[in-house]
Order: structure tokens, then sequence, then C-alpha cells
């Protein structure tokens, strides 16, 4: 199989196929994202950093109680700090602001005006940018993860390969459904959301560059799916040309079944030596250089790594059993750490953390048959992402209802599937085609060194990481609603409280809010240390505080904290606006202004407490 050249965009932003039917069919509906006037932004950054710049700490002495006049011994630093942060906010509205806000106006009114631009908002091109141009690893720096419940079929669940199979053939489904644009479009409160992102779903890969930064290709004829087993790599064609899944479940399984037979050829210290996954993981110029220089050395191995960037998404096949959802979410995040000891007393990583291929979406099935993602950030955000999970496992769940029902509803009708998709299987007039072919590389010896230091690299950090899972079962949002309160808000400031209580300081807390109600929208921020949620944590560890007032103060600081979702969700939010404005600047040679390095800027910008929400029954 030859697969087709990745789409370039020379390393600015992400190329992508667009077309308009049933499931983008509401995109040119959709309004631009709006640029808030200057002056709002303005007026909500000084609200938004007060709380930062007048905290004080509760436990600078030995009593951990908080009195209310403590406050006042801070009055002259206080003051001081907010006087210098009005200031710098007079200088920027007056002198930088009003330039940097015409200029903006004019390239958002220029991408309006472009129909072939890929900036869909003002801020799309300077925020995929900010993903792409970091030099640092992604994996624990940006790719999130999700860890799946457990299937509801036991004999499925609990099998490594027939999970794997099912996930496999839901998440091909869900691709033969985008490709033939029949995928129901996200909608909120009966408003169409932005599906834009959905388009980088599947056949996407993140490409390292040696210099600048790196750039998302998406491969929009890919028709295929990569199996990573024992740090090696494996494919099967998984649709026909024309969007048709060529396999069932059934095929998958088997061709799972003959992948692992292969894998186990290979002794683990050996494929441990040339687990290319690893160089995934380091600074994106050093996996840049590694690259080139795989590709220079073998034109069979550039033909290797097409396939592998062109893949629908890669399946996992993990060599653990997590013992408890601690390990689970770690291995999903990063994967596991297990150094042994070969015949030639040389260590080997036997963990599953070389196992991987962090450029592009992963479903990972562990051997106990506990699954989940882990995803290339920089195209698509958490809720795009929880779509799609969401959605194949819902399919799975049908699926299992219509196999303990198929006696009496034989037609299916009574539980149709989630995921529409048609079948035509491959294997029963050209079983070649779907047959599992091994990736084969020719490495040189400098790239199995990196390979080696790669894998050291990713150890320590593992080691120097812990990832713990908390459910708390105390009450949930029945009790938090019943008390008028938004249960989103009440964990945010739970974690506020937390770290208050802990440190006794009020930090720049990150809650990213979906803003795909607006043509190629992304999030925009939202910053949970607010004045109330301040009075809050210091009322609620004051000892003369009454439950009443406590309780009165979290009420407040809910609501406050719910009012600046909304805000932010319709476009009034402050830190897309300002960073594209410091990014306009840069863009037309502008020295960047005092006001980006001002100490309310920064503290507003140091995130100690980065959250999102992403709540779910399938997770």
């Amino acid at each position: 199989m030859t697969p087709p050249n990745i789409n370039s965009n020379n390393g600015n932003a992400i190329s992508i196929h667009r077309s308009s039917s049933s499931t983008y069919a509401g995109q040119s509906s959709l309004p631009r994202l709006p640029i808030p006037k200057l002056e709002d932004t303005l007026d909500r950054f000084l609200a938004a950093v007060r709380a930062l710049l007048t905290s004080s700490s509760h436990n600078d002495g030995d009593d951990t109680n908080i009195n209310r006049d403590d406050d006042d011994d801070d009055d002259d630093a206080t003051n001081k700090e907010m006087e210098e942060c009005k200031k710098e906010i007079e200088k920027f509205l007056t002198i930088d602001g009003p330039m940097l806000q015409k200029l903006l106006v004019e390239y958002d009114e220029e991408g309006r005006e472009d129909e072939t631009a890929q900036q869909g908002s003002y801020v799309e091109e300077f925020w995929t940018d900010a993903y792409l141009t970091p030099d640092s690893s992604v994996v624990m720096n940006l790719n999130p993860f999700f860890v799946l419940e457990d299937g509801p079929d036991t004999n499925k669940s609990n099998s490594q390969t027939l999970r794997a199979a099912s996930l496999c053939f839901s998440a091909i489904k869900f691709a033969s459904s985008l490709k033939n644009e029949s995928i129901v479009p996200d909608a909120f409160r009966g408003k169409p959301l932005c599906m834009d992102q959905f388009r980088a779903l599947f056949g996407a890969c993140r490409v390292p560059a040696s210099s600048n930064k790196d750039n998302v290709s998406v491969n929009p004829e890919s028709s295929h799916v990569v199996i990573l087993e024992n740090n090696q790599m494996y494919f099967f064609q998984a649709l026909h040309p024309d969007g048709t899944v060529a396999v069932t479940e059934e095929d998958i399984s088997e061709i799972l079944i003959a992948i692992k037979a292969d894998a186990s050829k290979v002794q683990p210290e050996v494929s441990s030596r040339n687990s290319l996954g690893v160089l995934t993981t380091l600074p994106r110029s050093e996996w840049a250089a590694a690259r080139d220089k795989i590709v220079s050395y073998s034109h069979a191995n550039e033909t290797a790594l097409d396939i592998v960037d062109c893949a629908l998404f890669v399946l996992v096949i993990d060599d653990v059993v997590p013992e408890n959802v601690h390990e689970a979410a770690a291995n999903m995040l990063h994967g596991t750490y297990n150094l042994r000891s070969g015949d030639n007393l040389i260590d080997y990583q036997a963990g599953t953390c070389c196992n991987r291929w962090y450029d592009k979406l992963q479903i990972i099935v562990c051997q106990d048959g506990r699954a989940g993602i882990n995803f290339e950030h920089s195209a698509i955000d958490g809720h795009t992402a929880l779509r799609f999970v969401s959605d194949i496992f819902a399919d799975t769940v049908v699926s299992f209802a219509q196999s303990i029902t198929k006696t009496i509803y034989s037609d299916r009708t009574f539980f149709p599937s989630l995921i529409k998709a048609e079948v035509r299987r491959a294997s029963v007039d050209n079983p070649h085609l779907v047959a599992p072919k091994k990736i084969s590389f020719d490495l040189p010896p400098s790239v199995l060194d990196k390979i080696y230091f790669a894998e050291s690299a990713l150890s320590d950090q593992i080691v120097a990481s812990d990832t713990f899972v908390l459910e708390f079962t105390g009450f949930g949002k029945t009790l938090i609603v019943r008390n008028k309160m938004s249960p989103d808000s009440f964990v945010q400031l739970s974690m506020q409280l937390a770290y208050y209580r802990l440190y006794g300081k009020i930090v720049s807390q990150y809650e990213p809010v979906l803003t795909k109600g607006f043509y190629h929208g992304r999030t925009e921020a939202m910053r949970t240390a607010t004045e109330p949620a301040a009075k809050f944590c210091k009322l609620w560890l004051d000892a003369d505080a009454t439950s009443e007032e406590k309780l009165e103060a979290m009420r407040e600081a809910t609501k406050y904290h719910s009012a600046g979702i909304k805000l932010a969700a319709s476009g009034q939010g402050i830190e897309r606006h300002l960073f594209a404005l410091m990014k306009i600047a840069e863009k037309n040679g502008i020295p960047t202004p005092d006001f980006f390095s001002s100490t309310a800027y920064t503290k507003l910008n140091n995130t100690i407490l980065s959250t999102s929400n992403c709540g779910n029954p399938s997770l």
C-alpha cells in the first residue's frame, strides 16, 4: 500500500480539506469570534488581577486561622501594586493599545474577506502557533489523555484483543461517517457549534520542524490504521477509497491476533532498542533532527514514515495490567517505566512508555482490556476528542444491546447503530487488501543512540512525576445545584481553596471555556482567582466566621465565576484578546509594549493550577 502524500503548508497552521454538507452544514451560518472593545478588556483585566495583586498569605505565622484584620497589614504593598497596574493599563490604553487594536481589526477583516485564508478568527493563527512553536516535549506538557470506563460486555471488556477490536471498529466507523459527512453536528442549547476541528481528527499528524515551528498535516484520503505492539509498527487498510468500512470487528480481532503473534517473535530488549516512537517524546527540534537523519538514510524510511503520518489513528496494544485507576491514568498519560537487565547485563526499557506515537491520535488498550486515548492537542481541543470518545464508547454499548436482543429484534431496528457507516467486507473478495503489514525501518547508529537517550530522558520525567485520580463520593451535582450554585464553579473554587489552605496564597488558576459557538472557535480563559473567590477562601478559614457567612461567600464566588464563564463563552473574554494584541505587534515588527511584561500581566499568566472540565459517563 502506498499512502497519499501528506499535505504540507510549510509550517503555517493546519492544512485541511474543506467542504460543506450535513456535518459541516452549519459552518457558514456561524458568527465570527468578536474582537472586544479595548476599554472593556482592560476594565475586566483589572478586575481579574486584583485578587492576585492584593492577596495576602494566611500562614506567615504559626496560627493557621484567619483573622479578619490580617489584610490591613499589607495595605501599603497592595496599594502600590494596584496603582502600578492602573498606570500600566492607562499607558497601554493611551499609547500602544489603540494602534494595536486597529491593526487587529484590520487583520480580522482581511480574514473575513479572504475565503481561502486559514484564519477563521482574529486569534486562530496566533493560538495555533502557540501550540506549534514551543520546543518542549509534548508528553506531560501538551498531549491530554482520557481513561475510558470498562466496556458493557464483560467478555469483551476483559479481553485486550476483543476490546481493542471493538473500539477500533467503532473509531473506523466514526472516521467513515466523517468522510461521508454524516456525523450529527454538535450543538449547545439548540445552537450549532463549530465542527471544523473534526477535519483534523483523523489522518492528522504533528510533523516536527528543525527551525521555526512544527506543522500539522491532515490527509483527507487517509484509509489505514497503524498498530503499535511491542514497540513495533504494523498497518492495515480500514476504509475503501469511497470511505466505506472495509473490515468488520471480527476481521480486526483476527488482524490483532496475527500482529501479536508476529510482534512476539522479537525479544523486548531488541524491540526496546529500536522503539522509534520514543523519539516523539523528545524536544521538537531534536525529534526533527533525528527524523531528518532517518529520512535521509533510506528512501524506504521516508515511505514508512509517510504510512505512519497518514494513518487515521494509532491503535496501541500495551503489555501491562494497571493495578488501579491511578496506574491506568499514568499509562494513558505517559506509559509505564519498567527497567530490566538483559542477558548481556545491559538495561533495557520493558515499560510501555516507548510503545507510543505522540504526534497522532492514539487509542491505547491494556492487557486487561482497560482503555483510553492520548491525543495531539495543537489541532483539536478536549471537547472534540470527548465527542469522539463518547460516540465510540456509546457505539460499543449499542452493539452490546444488539447482541443480547438479536433473537428478539433480528432486524436491529429497535437498537439502531449509533454510528451509521456502510461496511463492505474486503476480506471476502480481497483478503490481501486488509491483511496486516509490518512497517520496517533501517535506522543508522546515531538514531539508535538517540532512541536510548530519549528513553532515558522520558524515564526521568516519569519517575519524577505522580499521577493520582481523585473520585469524590461525599456528595454530587444534586446537592450543589440545590444550593443554587454551578457544579463547575463549585469545583473550581474548591481547588483554589485547597491550594490556599495548603500554601496560604491565592494563585492564578486557568479554566478553558469553549468558544465553539463561533466560526473556528476554540477556547477562552477563565481565571478562578477573582476577588469574590479570594474573599471566600479567606472567610472559609476564618475561625470567627459563621457557617451562614461562609456559605453566602461561596454562593457569591460561584455566581461571579459563572458570570465570567458566560462572558468568556460569548467572545468577551480577556486573555485571547490581549494575547492577539501582543502577537499583532510582533507580526507587524512593533516592539512588545511594556504592558505585557508588567507585574499584573505576568501574574495572571503564571498559571499555577491548570484545570479542564471534561465530564462524561464514558470516562
